[in-house]
């Protein structure tokens, strides 16, 4: 989220195939939300928006609210020789072990870092959840599967510390956009052994029990994204080469009933990944009785989060996600 409504890298996707009838429960988690505003028909108005005013950005308090305590640069594991850091967020006041939420930067799997989701760190945090924000293995430091066997060491490491920090070991969740959305993804449905690495903690389970995803990209096997340069990297190889490699790293690919409760957002004029891609994606998990809630917001581009008014609404569906399926204790 680090440059609002600019190119964040990755990749347009094909169909994944038969579309089925979904009946996702967007409607009952957006009632009563703050209202979605007019959206625009490309870019340049977007733009135009942004540069006089009429479109506000999301931005951190200039000093974290007393209520929380903020912990730094916290070692969760290593990408090799490479340490593995994560920021912490926590309420001061814990009675009852609650819920953690796992925040995956975007950024073409390329770039960003783990202080563009302190926004949403500090407000889960007051809401009452532990949350922790991570770094990664870039592509240009390490090829997939590294990125993704980091998160999942950053699962296991919340999970391995969840009486340190009163964490519920059991009521984890993972959240990201674009990159971040395609990882959040793959650390929902991926249960494949090869995707576990070595950075650490590997007695625990990298299971979660909540996916929020924000535009990613749920398949890279299709034509559109065979000679995408960010793909190229993040995979290390063309689509030609290792086809298996960029199914293994497809969240499409590993889907089962036996996944989490998933939420996803996108826009209507994302010009880098297409919203059908996200009705497909629920779609399938419609077919396999996965419970999943999309909602596709017209008008409103990637990154479309960063927008303050987006963001609100956004967060208010988030609360009620999370209320069902990571419900904070009484």
């Amino acid at each position: 989220m680090t440059l609002i409504f600019t190119r964040l890298s990755c990749v347009v996707l094909t169909a994944l195939g038969a579309v089925f009838a979904n009946a996702n429960e967007i409607a009952e988690l957006a009632k009563g939300a703050p209202p979605i505003p007019a959206g625009f028909t490309d870019m340049k108005e977007v733009e135009k928006a942004l540069f006089s005013g009429k479109v506000k950005l999301i931005k951190p308090p200039a000093e974290p609210p007393n209520t929380i305590t903020v912990t730094k640069d916290i070692e969760y594991g290593k990408g090799g020789d490479t340490p593995l850091l994560l920021d912490l967020y926590a309420p001061k006041e814990i009675a009852k072990p609650v819920p953690a939420l796992v925040f995956i930067h975007g950024g073409g799997w390329e770039g960003g870092d783990k202080k563009d989701y302190v926004v949403y760190n500090i407000d889960y945090a007051v809401k009452g959840y532990v949350t922790v924000s991570i770094n990664y293995r870039l592509s240009k430091e390490a090829k997939f599967p590294a990125a993704v066997e980091d998160c999942k060491c950053a699962i296991r490491w919340v999970r391995a510390n969840a009486a340190k920090y009163g964490i519920d070991p059991e009521k984890i969740g993972v959240i990201g956009g674009s990159a971040g959305g395609h990882l959040s993804l793959m650390g929902g449905f991926s249960d494949h052994p090869s995707l576990e690495g070595t950075g650490g903690n590997n007695d625990q389970s990298s299971r979660v029990q909540a996916v929020v995803n924000f535009y990613g990209v749920p398949d890279l096997t299709g034509d559109l994204a065979r000679d995408a340069r960010e793909t190229n990297n993040f995979i290390g190889k063309k689509q030609d080469e290792d086809f298996a490699a960029y199914a293994k790293a497809s969240p499409v690919v590993h889907l089962d009933k036996s996944d989490p409760p998933t939420l996803s957002f996108h826009g209507t004029i994302d010009n880098l990944i297409p919203y059908r891609e996200t009705e497909r994606l629920h779609a399938n998990l419609d077919a396999l009785g996965v419970p999943n809630a999309y909602e596709i917001i017209e008008g409103w581009p990637h990154t479309m989060d960063a927008a303050a008014e987006i963001n609100a609404h956004c967060q208010y569906v988030i609360d009620r996600f999370l209320e069902k399926y990571l419900a904070l204790p009484k």
